[in-house]
């Protein structure tokens, strides 16, 4: 009987799975709205009351997103205010929505890939996942492994969808 051989395993194809780059914290908005003076404006004495009195930690570890949900004037400084006291204990910290915390996490998931270790490998992304916002992850991934492999594919070994291909050198 001959024995069956996995042609995927030998043919040498490196398959990348977008979940492995998922946030792995939790993730935590604080909404700004709640500490304005008749939810309309900042006032500096009250909101610097309120970065002194907060309890921060109870943010240890977590990716914070800050927002505000109403529409109000918040000056930019009020942002740099909430971020120093919630620098010491938050893992991550981003303005904006949850979707531009996960995408600063995914980003930052991918920077940690060493890239020279794809020196020339053929690469299929995995196309099935349960990330959100999969087409900035795979930009993002593409973005960091494209000078470094040969090939670049999207999909399931069985059935990829070809990417990038590195030129060949004219001789």
């Amino acid at each position: 009987m001959d024995e069956i051989k996995n042609k995927i395993k030998d043919s040498g194809l490196i398959q990348l799975d977008l979940a492995d780059f998922k946030p792995r914290s939790i993730l935590l908005g604080l909404d700004l709205a709640a500490h304005l003076w008749q939810g309309l404006v900042l006032k500096e004495k009250d909101f610097r009351f309120w970065i002194k009195n907060a309890d921060w930690e109870s943010y240890q570890g977590k990716s914070v997103y800050i927002y505000c949900s109403a529409d109000a004037i918040i000056p930019t400084w009020a942002f740099m205010l909430v971020s120093a006291a919630l620098h010491p204990h938050a893992a991550c910290i981003c303005v904006g929505s949850k979707i531009d915390l996960e995408k600063q996490l995914i980003a930052e998931n991918i920077g940690k890939i060493d890239a020279a270790k794809f020196k020339n490998a053929k690469v299929i992304v995995k196309g099935c996942s349960d990330i959100s916002n999969p087409e900035f992850a795979l930009v993002t991934l593409l973005n960091h492994l494209q000078p470094h492999v040969d090939s670049l594919m999207y999909g399931e070994p069985c059935s990829t969808v070809p990417v990038y291909k590195k030129a060949k050198k004219k001789d």
